[in-house]
């Protein structure tokens, strides 16, 4: 009983500051003092499982994969907006208004309309029950278990200034920030993945994971700007709905505000275009809603939209060039990316001189050439993209621009594989891809080697004193110190941080290798079900892969496709022998279940899932969420289905949690 008065006590101040935070953007609180408290609780919980609570903080992450996504319809249509495209139909807007009210006056609350992903949240009692996409506005997909890694929505409600309704529909939008949108793509490139198009495709695609876990790496924000059905309490107006909201803990935009009449509307509109590429998320636009609830009852809606409110559209922020050479950049994994060398133009509040074309299909699909006038756009931080050719501005002298059949880098061929967009050099000596390899084996999620950035490392590998990242753990004092812009004291601090990097973990390691697909949560994954241990993850099998908690089928074959490369081995092999120490996490050194593989179905009462699948992979377990002849334990609580069945036909060992939980604790 201690326990649950400090689990409540700690469960209150955590709620209490996300509300400082994500709703007054003022905390009162350091991250690490905030951090202090999460582990606490977390410590505590799970100490006492009988505590557990679904709405508490640190169960924003617990569900397993899906297999897809659920329908969810809408009790009230989440409607489209009427686009107003210039401030005329903004007038107009108004004008209707008024005559079908027979009002003089009218007060609108307007805000800024967010280029994100529409979601609704469903509240019972001040508890979150699900939450939906906004689909076709009448039925949408269950994201419920993504919505809730997102630390800005409340899994509970406040409700001791605000009373509580029984039920609350409440839609919002889901976002990222512009600078949170680079940095996710810039570690996508990283992990040698494609780069999202722009900050609204990355939130949506963040959002329909099937797995919970990838979306909680995604930093989402959102801000609710709408009901649906309430019941259990009545608003006069929005503008008092909207004070509710933040009284619950649930974040508004501060942009937020009522104008009155067209005029209002207009200069708000102006206002809010001319600090858009300031703001820190992207908007596309303004909305303007009846504030009185009575005279939108008034008004009513069409089959499509409501007749209360309209969307204000910004004017595009493009502008036309001429692209004066296309180059071809080459990245760690072999990927050739084409990019437009502009004549610089000025848009968006920057001037432009490179633009991304992606692939040779883009190319194709927009028969862009050298020379040509392109029409481009820039959406505040995103990458500048080609829009459409001016085709008449073109002259008679062109021709179709292809990526060349040899690497620009090293003359190497190059090769486009079956169902992807992406051509590749083959050579990996290329001399980019070393460069961009080494670079990332040296960059701070992975062996963190302070000093060697990309000009070093370039310096390095055109001074040939290193070819692959096991040439670093070879490099002396003595060979830097005769380079240029090397001393005594820098090439002194490069060998220490080399040497310093020696120790390191397994994840780190892992994703330092570059394999394709395998990024630091995936690296995480796999330190897990292998125990830290390289030589057994190395030898692993496509199906042992592809049966791990979270992996999946693409990446199960990148990391056999990796290893089968006997140049990959062997760089291992002589990073290991020239000093780098791989030390296992002390939770992967307890091996008392001995690789014994275990499946988990049906709910649990002790533990959630998660849990006890990670207390497996702790105790030298492996954890899958498949059933196959190697499985030896399947783990059957309540509402098992068909895994009982599967289980008995493969003579698979079946037991209940309290058979599981002696088993753990008895060793």
């Amino acid at each position: 009983m201690k326990h649950y008065k400090r689990i409540k006590e700690l469960r209150n101040i955590i709620n209490e500051h996300n509300y400082k935070y994500y709703v007054l953007d003022d905390p009162s609180i350091s991250d690490g003092e905030y951090d202090d408290l999460f582990k606490e609780l977390e410590s505590l919980e799970n100490l006492d499982p009988k505590y557990f609570d679904p709405h508490s903080p640190t169960q924003r992450v617990g569900a397993e994969p899906l297999e897809g996504f659920n329908k969810i319809t809408h009790q009230v249509p989440m409607l489209s907006l009427a686009n107003a495209m210039n401030s005329e139909e903004l007038i107009s807007f108004h004008e209707r208004s008024k005559k079908m009210l027979g009002v003089e006056s009218i007060t609108y609350v307007a805000e800024p309309k967010l280029d994100g992903l529409g979601v609704e949240l469903v509240y019972k009692d001040g508890s979150l029950l699900h939450g939906s996409t906004r689909g076709d506005g009448f039925t949408g997909e269950d994201i419920t278990h993504n919505l809730k890694t997102i630390r800005s929505i409340p899994l509970q409600l406040r409700s001791h200034e605000q009373p509580l309704p029984s039920l609350l529909e409440v839609r919002g939008e889901v976002f990222i920030e512009k600078s949170e949108f680079n940095k996710l793509n810039q570690k996508q490139e990283l992990d040698g993945l494609p780069p999202f198009a722009n900050p609204r495709n990355a939130a949506a695609g963040s959002l329909r994971q099937l797995d919970p876990t990838i979306t909680a790496k995604r930093p989402l924000s959102i801000y609710f700007y709408e009901s649906g059905l309430i019941e259990g309490l009545a608003f006069e107006n929005h503008l008092s709905f909207l004070s509710s909201m933040q009284l619950w803990g649930l974040p508004i935009n501060p942009l937020i505000k009522p104008v009155k009449n067209d005029q209002g509307i207009i200069n708000y509109h102006k206002e809010t275009e001319q600090i858009r590429n300031k703001l820190p998320y992207e908007i596309d636009g303004t909305v303007f809603k009846v504030n009185d609830y009575k005279l939108r009852d008034d008004l009513g809606t069409r089959s499509r939209s409501p007749r209360w409110a309209v969307a204000g559209k910004f004017k595009a922020q493009q502008a036309t060039t001429i692209i004066k050479d296309i180059e071809i950049q080459v990245g760690r994994t072999g990927a050739l990316t084409p990019v437009a060398k502009l004549e610089p133009v000025f848009v968006a509040g920057v001037t432009v001189s490179n633009a991304t074309l992606h692939n040779q299909d883009e190319i194709d699909r927009k028969d862009i050439r050298i020379n040509d006038t392109v029409l481009i756009e820039r959406a505040g931080d995103v990458i500048p993209k080609v829009i459409k050719v001016v085709k008449e501005k073109r002259g008679n002298v062109s021709e179709p621009f292809h990526i060349p059949k040899k690497c620009p880098v090293c003359n190497h061929g190059t090769y486009r594989s079956e169902n992807e967009a992406i051509w590749r050099c083959g050579n990996i000596s290329c001399s980019r891809q070393v460069k961009a390899r080494i670079q990332h084996f040296a960059s701070k999620g992975a062996m963190d080697i302070d000093g060697l950035g990309e000009k070093v490392v370039d310096q390095l590998v055109e001074e040939k004193l290193i070819g692959s990242i096991s040439d670093l753990f070879l490099l002396t004092k003595k060979k830097l110190e005769v380079l240029e812009r090397f001393g005594e004291k820098s090439a002194d601090n490069l060998i220490k941080a080399i040497k310093n990097s020696q120790k390191t973990s397994f994840p780190r390691f892992v994703y330092g290798l570059g394999i394709r697909n395998v990024g630091e949560h995936i690296a995480r994954l796999f330190e897990k079900y292998f125990n830290g241990d390289i030589e057994k993850f190395s030898n692993a099998s496509l199906e042992e892969l592809e049966a791990i908690e979270g992996v999946g089928p693409i990446v199960a074959k990148e990391v056999t496709q990796f290893w089968s490369n006997l140049e990959n081995m062997k760089l291992v092999k002589e990073c290991l022998e020239l000093g780098v120490s791989i030390e296992k996490n002390s939770e992967t050194q307890i091996n008392i279940l001995n690789d014994q593989r275990f499946v988990f179905t049906g709910s649990l009462e002790k533990m959630s899932r998660k849990e006890a699948q990670e207390k497996v992979v702790q105790l030298g377990g492996r954890a899958s969420s498949s059933i196959s002849k190697k499985t030896n334990y399947l783990v059957a609580g309540p509402g098992s289905g068909s895994k009982v069945k599967k289980a008995k036909e493969l003579n698979v060992t079946i037991i209940n949690e309290n058979e599981f939980l002696k088993m753990i604790n008895s060793n």
